[in-house]
């Protein structure tokens, strides 16, 4: 597979470098920034509508929030509830969403064109606000809950946070080595640990508690399975290709492991399903593999041309069915170039049911007939 064009969904003004996608109300949220560096690029989490229009998905900016000096590096979503990682700390953010009664909905006549649409009766998008609702008839708040340091290394910064399976306890890890596991939503610290040396990249709290990055097995409500991608340390001339591994999550041996190119993975996302899973790189590329077998089913080389640092799913509950349209699965993958793609993997066909079970019928019957014509007193 070879070079394609991907739909530009969204342009942020800033550096985009977190994700996550909200079924319930359709949103994609995506947040990052410049920083504390007087560049006079904002730091900021957009919300953004998604939407089908004319049969394509479609986001368009519903309400920016400003965070002031921070970027926001790493995301995390419990329901109407984000955890922000904010150079050495973690910020936990709610967000409402109304329609204001006596007002209709937004037109959906909008362009054919895939990408970010500016709504009728939209606020400009330079107003210095910190907090614009761009869509006329919807009440949108943004409330900072609390806020907690989470790392403490010379240098700090919190790299991933997770939330665990019913909400009521959140995860960090950063530069420090160390895991910390906090109370929500009020922060209270309630485990702390050495996990690494080195720095924390990555890490999800299972439904037992523990600290791993799951997937669910499709057709098996209990089973889970546990990826992990292997890059080679070195990276030479002709670099050794990286490594794609599903475990068995009771046993912890593995089941199976495939090489997954030679680009330095970034970043990897699992669907809700646990069907497909989504990689970005360091180069700016984006796939997607089949779980189970591991196959890649979708590549587009350099779609960002610059490190992807987030890839996320549109999940298969809530409105996922319904934006989705006839499409198997969509990935976002967002990058430093400020920009949020959508990957859409078509359908892969199958032949219907009823003809299944007509051909099958009519083999039985060929079956039967050249029996009976060649032993007469067969039946």
């Amino acid at each position: 597979m070879g070079r394609r064009r991907t739909p530009e969904l969204y342009r942020a003004p800033f550096p985009l470098y977190a994700l996550r996608v909200d079924p319930s109300a359709g949103l994609l949220i995506a947040a990052g920034g410049g920083g504390a560096a007087k560049t006079g690029i904002k730091n900021g989490v957009h919300f953004l509508q998604l939407e089908q229009i004319n049969g394509r998905l479609s986001a368009s900016l519903l309400h920016s929030h400003d965070t002031e000096t921070r970027a926001t590096m790493n995301l995390a979503l419990a329901g109407n509830i984000l955890a922000a990682g904010q150079d050495a700390h973690c910020q936990l953010l709610r967000f409402q969403i109304h329609q204001q009664k006596g007002k209709n909905k937004a037109e959906k006549a909008g362009s054919k064109e895939q990408g970010p649409r500016q709504r009728k009766g939209a606020a400009p998008a330079e107003k210095k606000s910190g907090a614009e609702t761009h869509q006329e008839g919807v009440e949108f708040s943004v409330e900072n809950l609390h806020e907690v340091q989470t790392d403490f290394s010379r240098d700090p910064l919190q790299k991933v946070v997770c939330f665990n399976h019913d909400n009521t306890l959140l995860a960090t890890g950063g530069t420090d080595g160390c895991v910390r596991v906090w109370k929500v939503p009020t922060l209270e610290k309630v485990l702390e640990f050495k996990a690494h040396e080195g720095e924390i990249e990555d890490l999800a709290l299972g439904p037992d508690g523990k600290v791993r990055r799951f997937g669910q097995v499709p057709d098996q409500p209990a089973g889970l399975r546990l990826f992990t991608v292997q890059i080679p340390h070195k990276r030479l001339r002709q670099p050794p290709p990286c490594y794609l591994t599903a475990w068995d999550a009771s046993t912890f041996l593995p089941l199976r492991t495939r090489p997954c190119g030679h680009e330095v993975i970034s970043c990897l996302s699992v669907s809700e399903s646990g069907t497909f899973l989504g990689l970005g790189t360091v180069t700016g590329s984006v796939a997607i593999y089949i779980a189970f077998s591991l196959q890649r089913l979708y590549y587009v080389k350099e779609a960002h041309g610059i490190v992807v640092t987030d890839v996320a799913f549109l999940p298969e509950k809530g409105r996922g069915p319904e934006l989705l349209g006839s499409h198997e699965t969509a990935l976002f993958s967002v990058a430093v170039d400020s920009r949020c793609q959508l990957h859409l993997l078509p359908s892969r066909r199958s032949a219907p049911v009823w003809l299944l079970l007509l051909l099958c019928v009519g083999l039985i019957v060929m079956t039967i007939l050249l029996l009976q014509s060649a032993f007469p007193g067969f039946l």
